[in-house]
């Protein structure tokens, strides 16, 4: 396929009408071509129309129809073959290995949700069977289902050009949900966005869906996006991103008439609490782990773990040396993108100067680069100061930790009670230290979405089980995950049927059961047909 720089509305390929910005090459700063139009507020009124009159359809489809649909959009992705690749690999310095990864993620998340439709289970199907006899009063008849909200908006995260973007999770559960999509675009990879928006539009037409089903826009800043999260048809967005991105849309959908969720994951420091007997038997090979996992992917994952929290004293000393000899070894990794590369070097510069932050290694250093490259950076400091500045405990996005010295355990459990909402939490152990630590692991369980014993918190995997989310402001919402299955349920609303006619019923309620799928009837969990 061919990169166009235009933008996808309702099944039309059509030049943006509102200017046009290039995409850049991490490595060397380079302009990549061709040049990428911007999209108007016309075509985003068209893009929002036209995913409204699609949602009249599409919230009906069968659920096997809309899993063909999804095993399609992972077949023309892995169509796309190199091209996508080394878009991908232009735009973001990701080596190939990295963006096959990514793809097989993207892909395997797609069939994945198809599977998982075709169960029934996300629809939550619940039937109480009219009482009439019961006194005092009868019970009607009551049918409990799960429907689609409506359109949605997804936002392409910067740092998961695939997996986070136009057919990332966020993408695939609302499409699995029965609801339409409009992503808007990340301007750091346009060129794979697009590539990836032409493989879902021509799995749209392949299934013959309503052309408003999917649309893709894009802009280099921020006015399609907030005229997105306004547009009065929308009912959620999705996003993965910073802070101040989250709130900034959060803000924007909660001043509508009507507000509407924002799902947004905004990051998090995935502290990391090395138990004492750990440290002592098995310091350096934590060392070596949580070098590898804070500066995997040049530390632009939302998992990495920016903090690491243990009780001084020899080990712990040791442990620091071990990290420090790792991290010098490193060479400067390239950055995303221009702004998050400057963003990072102000925030090493402002950390540096901090009181109570000190430097105890760095990478090696940047020589006359173009490119958008940054330093490994490892800090120390001490709870004491952790605890009076919290702020110290904040996310940085980029290839930089700091470690926290405790004086004991009670002091290791402050700084617990301190975090903010987090993704995931990490315990380093020997199995038999954990009895004495319950307080701490009650603790991170609150805290956090995932807690992990003795491993490290990069890779996520796609699976029913996991959670990707955490309590505000790792999150919007603690109640939900933007991995793995359940993330679904953003997408959905229950609705309940009282004394409903038989033949108008969804077909997931209606007595003969025609999908198969298992309910609960009168409080019992059954596949059988309702006599």
């Amino acid at each position: 396929m061919t990169i166009t720089g235009k933008q996808l509305i309702g099944g039309e390929w059509t030049q943006g009408e509102a200017g046009s910005f290039h995409g850049a090459n991490p490595q060397n700063g380079q302009k990549l071509q061709p040049a990428i139009s911007t999209a108007s507020s016309r075509q985003v009124e068209a893009a929002v129309r036209m995913a409204e009159a699609a949602s009249k359809k599409f919230r009906h489809t069968s659920p096997s129809i809309r899993a063909a649909f999804l095993r399609n959009c992972a077949e023309q992705i892995m169509a796309l073959g190199d091209e996508l690749l080394e878009r991908l690999s232009a735009e973001t310095g990701y080596p190939r290995g990295r963006a096959e990864m990514e793809r097989g993620r993207t892909c395997g998340q797609l069939r994945m949700f198809a599977d998982y439709i075709e169960t029934g289970a996300h629809l939550d199907a619940r039937i109480d069977t009219a009482l009439p006899e019961r006194q005092p009063f009868p019970r009607p008849d009551l049918r409990h289902l799960n429907q689609p909200i409506g359109p949605v908006v997804v936002f392409g995260a910067s740092n998961f050009p695939l997996a986070f973007s136009v057919a990332g999770g966020d993408t695939a559960s609302a499409l699995a949900a029965g609801c339409p999509v409009i992503v808007k675009g990340h301007p750091s990879h346009p060129g794979t966005s697009e590539l990836v928006a032409q493989a879902i539009a021509k799995a749209v037409t392949q299934a013959d869906l309503p052309r408003g089903v999917f649309s893709y826009l894009i802009d280099e800043g921020h006015t399609v996006g907030a005229l997105l999260v306004k547009a009065p048809a929308v009912r959620a967005v999705g996003f993965t991103g910073s802070f101040a991105g989250g709130t900034a849309l959060m803000a924007l959908a909660n001043e509508r008439p009507d507000p509407i969720p924002v799902f947004a994951e905004m990051g998090s420091s995935n502290p990391i609490f090395l138990l004492p007997q750990a440290l002592q038997q098995n310091g350096a090979n934590i060392a070596q782990g949580f070098v590898g996992s804070f500066t995997l992917g040049s530390g632009q994952f939302c998992v990495k773990p920016g903090l690491l929290i243990a009780v001084d004293g020899e080990p712990l000393q040791a442990f620091i040396a071990t990290a420090k000899k790792l991290v010098e070894e490193i060479p400067a990794p390239v950055m995303l993108n221009d702004r998050i590369c400057q963003t990072f070097q102000r925030s090493m510069s402002s950390r540096s100067s901090d009181a109570g932050l000190e430097v105890v290694a760095q990478g090696k250093p940047l020589h006359d680069v173009d490119g958008y490259f940054a330093q490994v950076t490892l800090f120390t400091t001490s709870a004491q100061t952790i605890l009076e500045h919290p702020e110290l405990m904040e996310e940085t996005f980029g290839p930089a930790s700091v470690i926290i010295k405790c004086r004991d355990r009670e002091e290791m459990l402050k700084v617990a009670r301190r975090l903010p909402g987090q993704l995931t939490a990490t315990v380093q152990c020997i199995t038999d230290e954990l009895a004495e630590y319950g307080e701490l692991l009650d603790q991170l369980a609150e805290t956090a979405g995932r807690v992990v014993v003795n491993g490290f918190p990069t890779g996520v995997e796609v699976c029913h089980s996991m959670v990707h989310g955490g309590p505000f402001p790792a999150t919007s919402d603690r109640r939900f995950t933007s991995v793995g299955t359940n993330a679904i349920l953003r997408f959905l609303r229950p609705v309940c049927y009282q004394n409903y006619p038989e033949a108008l019923l969804p077909p997931a309620l209606r007595n003969n059961n025609p999908l198969g799928i298992p309910r609960l009837i009168n409080g019992v969990r059954t596949s059988e047909a309702l006599k």
